[in-house]
Order: C-alpha cells, then structure tokens, then sequence
C-alpha cells in the first residue's frame, strides 16, 4: 500500500465521517477474528477514522496465538512479544450499532507495517479462496445460521425463558427482546430471513440471507455482537458455545453454499432420476464441489468445531451431523443438501454443512471449505451414495461397506488429520496453519482430564 493509497483511503473516510456523526457516532470499532474464533478490536473517535483508514491501529502478532481464555499459546522460536501489524477498516462497511448507541463497526483487514497483508490474516485467507475460484468464473454464495442460548445473569446456565422447543409460549418470554434483537439487525442492513424458538431451553435460532463468502463472514460477526448488545440491555447473558451445559443439547453454527456460474446455480439442475452425478439432483460441479467438502471433513474441523467443547455437541442422533456422509434434507448428515421446493430450486438450493459450530473464527471456517470444495472440482471428486436414514440406524457392518465414517470423536484426532492436509495448510499459508495447530493443542492441553461438565464451564460465556 502506498501514499496515493493511504490518501484515498483517507479521503474515502472523510467523506463519510458527517453522515455518522449525524446518526450520533462518536466511536468506530474495528475487529478481526482470532484462530481461537474470539472477536477482538481497536476503536478511534470518529473524526480519527481517516487516520484509521490509512494507516491502521497497532496489534500485536501474538494474537495469532491467543487462546480462548486470553492465554498466548506463544511459539516456541520466542517471537510471540516482537513485531507489530495494523489492522485497517474496510470502509466498504461501516455500521453504526443500534443496540450500542454511539457506537460502529467495521470489519478489518490486518496489513504489516509495509502495507502488505498479514499472512496470519484470515479475512486475507478467505478472499483469496474466492478470487481462485473466481478465476475459474465460478462464486460461492454463503450464510452462516447462528444459534444461542440465552440465560439471567450467572455464571451457572440458568435459562432466561422456558417453553418448549420451537413452541409459541417460550416466545411469549422473550417477545420484546426477540423483536429488539431483529430490528435491530435489519436497521443495520443484516437480511434477516427468519427467527425461532430452538430446542434447548432459552435456545434461539436466527437465518440470514446468503452474501459473498467474506460478507456472510463480516455479517456473522455484526449479528453476534448485536444478539449480545440486546441481551445485556435486557439483563441475559448470551452464550453461542456448542456446549452450554454438559447434558443438554449444545449450539451450532450451520453454514449454507451454493455454488454459481454466472447465474446458474450448481447446487441444483441435475437431470430427474439421477442428475449429472449418480444419485444427486446437482449439477456435475455442484456434486464435485460438494464430494471435495466431504472427502476432507476430519480435517475442516479444526477449523469449523475447533473447540474441545465442539465435541460435546459432535455426537450421533442429535442433528448435529457426526456422521461423514451426506443426505438430501438429511439432518443427521454432516452435509444435507437442500432441494428447497418445488420451483424454487434454481435461486434456493444449497449445501448445508452441520457438523460446525461459532467457536468457529467464520472466515477461517468459510476458507477452508472453499478450498476443499476447489479441490473437489480440480480432482474430479465424486459423490458416494447418499444416506437417506439417521447413519446411527445403520448395523457396523453396513456403514463399513459404505464407507461411512464418524467423524473425529475430538479436537486432537481433528489437528492430526488438519496437519497431513496439504490442500488446507496451502490455503492458509504456512504461518496461519501452523497458529491454528498451536492454538488448538494448547486448548487440549488445557483440558486434559477435565470432564464435561467442566469444559461447558469454562466455555459457556466466552463466545
């Protein structure tokens, strides 16, 4: 990035610094998602966000390795406390917070000192996984469905609402709140598409609409931070981890794609009967892209359950997809293709992918499947039968002949099937992967002998 750059960028801040001083804005946030999925910021005045814009704020490094619990997983070379990088706003979005008046945000890009991108930067990861796939004139449209559970304020989990799942009377609890917390996403542009009671106790789900990969990434962060900002002002805590209490059922994070060229969408048009891959009703890249996610599921779940707690949640006949395998409308698949209604296939089919869960950092997640799903289409990969049955019913023997798997029973056996994987490591870049690898064993290390009920403690509150 040079001066002419920085000049823009700053010229573009100042044109918009009046409209959001109108709108009441004395502060802009800017955040990045750390390898342990924790949102941390910088913030500015407003009238210093040309500043901003053009030459960052200070971050250390070493939050490339920070834990979940503010513990520096540092390297072993010693370099953790040396260097600096700026993390810049992308004016392109600039929110201001309904439920934080006073406040905006931004999303931000973290640059070295030069200008250049950060190789630890996961914004920077995803976007180039969407500009591969761009150069073959193909485009991911992604969304990311959140579910949370809210509580009274207590480090116990003492639910906020009761009612059954998805049932009319828990709204009735939570009404005012439940409004507050869509209105307040759709005044920040967020399209929101629907809103339900969940299945825990004080469970709720929220969709949106699906962006451009590094959108849906930016909005997951927006739509966290806002749920949590409404809660508070109406005295719940919020928790989004997969595991809120250690026998109950735990949160997910669902991600939908589809796949596109030009305007055709892949998740859809096969031929009746079959389609242009055996047993699927995709198109023939929607099936390789989707066969490519498949075949590397062990090792994207150190990106999208990368938690010890995401695999409290990662067990059979729970909808939470412990099983490799995939299925039309099949929620006990870790990939459940959606057909959506008749007519509506063309603008409304994608993949659904399950077994993931918001411990998850989105734009690490959203990388790696793009990745996979390339590698798919570059192999050939074909799709295996699908699974039209909850795989938990199926005799041993039968998922042996089918080649149907669980998937890794914990983060380790995940981390060891991440650290072979060289489609993923060369998505990220050698220093990104190898901060995942140490953030991840330093969580397991911290947990060795701890029992469930210990690990949804220490990891209700933090995501």
């Amino acid at each position: 990035m040079d001066i002419a750059e920085r000049e823009t960028r700053s010229a573009q801040a100042r044109a918009i610094v009046p409209d959001l001083e109108r709108r009441g804005v004395s502060l802009v946030a800017t955040t990045f998602v750390d390898n342990a999925g924790i949102a941390r910021m910088k913030s500015v005045p407003i009238r210093r966000l040309p500043h901003l814009a053009a030459w960052g704020a200070g971050f250390s490094p070493s939050f490339d390795y920070f834990r979940f619990d503010d513990w520096l997983a540092a390297p072993a070379t010693g370099e953790g406390p040396v260097g600096d990088l700026r993390i810049l706003p992308d004016l392109h979005r600039v929110v201001p917070l309904v439920a934080q008046p006073g406040w905006a945000w931004t999303p931000g890009d973290r640059l070295d000192q030069g200008g250049e991108p950060h190789p630890g930067c996961s914004r920077a990861a995803l976007r180039r996984a969407v500009d591969a796939l761009a150069a073959g004139q193909l485009e991911v449209r992604a969304a990311i469905e959140l579910e949370w559970v809210i509580g009274r304020d207590s480090d116990d989990l003492v639910p906020g609402v009761t009612g059954p799942a998805y049932g009319l009377a828990r709204l009735a609890g939570a009404s005012d709140y439940a409004r507050e917390v869509v209105d307040a996403l759709l005044a920040q542009k967020v399209e929101v598409e629907q809103f339900h009671p969940e299945y825990a106790a004080g469970q709720f789900e929220l969709s949106v609409a699906a962006e451009s990969p590094v959108d849906a990434a930016d909005t997951s962060v927006l739509v966290r931070a806002t749920i949590r900002a409404v809660g508070l002002r109406h005295g719940f805590r919020t928790s989004f981890s997969p595991k809120v209490a250690a026998d109950g059922v735990g949160n997910g994070g669902h991600v939908h794609l589809s796949l596109w060229r030009e305007d055709r969408n892949l998740m859809s048009g096969g031929a009746p009967g079959g389609g242009s891959e055996a047993g699927t009703s995709m198109a023939a890249e929607g099936a390789r892209f989707t066969a490519g996610i498949l075949n590397r599921l062990p090792a994207l779940l150190t990106l999208g359950a990368p938690s010890v707690a995401s695999y409290l949640r990662l067990i059979p006949s729970h909808w939470a997809g412990a099983y490799a395998c995939w299925g039309p409308e099949n929620r006990e698949a870790a990939l459940r293709t959606i057909a959506g209604s008749t007519g509506s296939g063309d603008w409304s089919a994608n993949l659904e992918v399950k077994c993931v869960d918001l411990t998850a950092n989105p734009y690490l997640l959203l990388a790696g499947l793009l990745a996979a799903g390339s590698a798919g289409l570059a192999d050939g990969a074909v799709l295996p039968p699908p699974v039209v049955v909850d795989p938990a019913a199926l005799p041993p023997e039968e998922l042996e002949h089918r080649g149907i798997r669980r998937l890794p029973a914990s983060l380790g056996e995940s981390v060891q099937a991440f650290a072979v994987d060289e489609v993923l490591r060369t998505a990220l870049g050698p220093s990104l992967a190898d901060a995942v690898v140490a953030v991840r064993s330093s969580e397991i290390e911290r947990f060795a002998g701890a029992t469930p009920a210990e690990i949804a403690a220490a990891t209700r509150w933090v995501h």
